[in-house]
């Protein structure tokens, strides 16, 4: 069972948010969430999830995170997370969220009801950057694209948040309190993305702060 989260929602302390780091760039993804005010908790054993009051699971190898969360004994208490928190995934993290996932060595959580298809802009080689258009942000942002998903379909509870400027293909859903992104938010200096998660999506309120290392519990 998860826990209740302390504190965060109310502004009188900063909330206890993690971030999967058994791969891929969840240094990036603390570091933002620290500059935004929160208190980024690394995530690697199904204790660290206690008391966090949000998650995000970060780009990397969607293959390589569900073998580690499988050898790390998370599958089941990140089920039960992800049931009643608010989660952000980037990237890989939109992988694990959906559903699908052909070729994956076990399912993804399936807590957005989309269709996300890996690797479909191409290789490596492949990644680009462009506008992306946000209307709960207001401007544009720089998208940072890299062997990244695509959205194939989504369900009628799923509503796009972002879309490619040129184009208008959605690359950003969100169904409640769990968002999916298909690029990287947290490899520019662009905060937008991070703060709208934490205070619209989430609930939670925290002063702005310095950039601070993450804690590992």
């Amino acid at each position: 069972m998860v826990k209740p989260a302390e504190g965060g929602g109310s502004g009188e302390s900063r909330p206890r948010v993690g971030v999967l780091a058994l791969q891929g760039d969840f240094a990036r993804h603390a570091a933002a969430l620290e500059a935004c005010g929160a208190h980024a908790v690394r995530v690697t054993r199904p204790e660290h999830l206690e008391g966090l009051e949000a998650l995000v699971l970060p780009g990397g190898e969607s293959t390589t995170m569900l073998r580690l969360i499988e050898a790390n004994g998370l599958r089941a208490p990140l089920e039960a997370f992800l049931a009643v928190r608010p989660v952000l995934g980037t990237c890989a993290g939109v992988i694990l969220l959906g559903r699908g996932g052909a070729g994956l060595p076990a399912p993804p959580f399936g807590v957005l009801d989309a269709d996300v298809e890996r690797n479909a802009w191409g290789r490596q080689i492949d990644s680009f950057s462009a506008p992306v258009e946000a209307p709960a942000l207001g401007a544009p942002v720089e998208g940072v694209f890299i062997r990244a998903p695509r959205i194939r379909a989504a369900g009628a509870g799923v509503d796009p948040v972002a879309r490619l400027a040129e184009s208008g293909e959605v690359v950003g859903i969100r169904a409640g309190r769990v968002v999916g992104l298909c690029f990287h938010p947290e490899l520019t200096d662009d905060l937008r993305f991070h703060r709208w998660f934490l205070e619209e999506v989430a609930g939670l309120g925290a002063p702005s702060a310095a950039p601070a290392q993450a804690e590992v519990a």
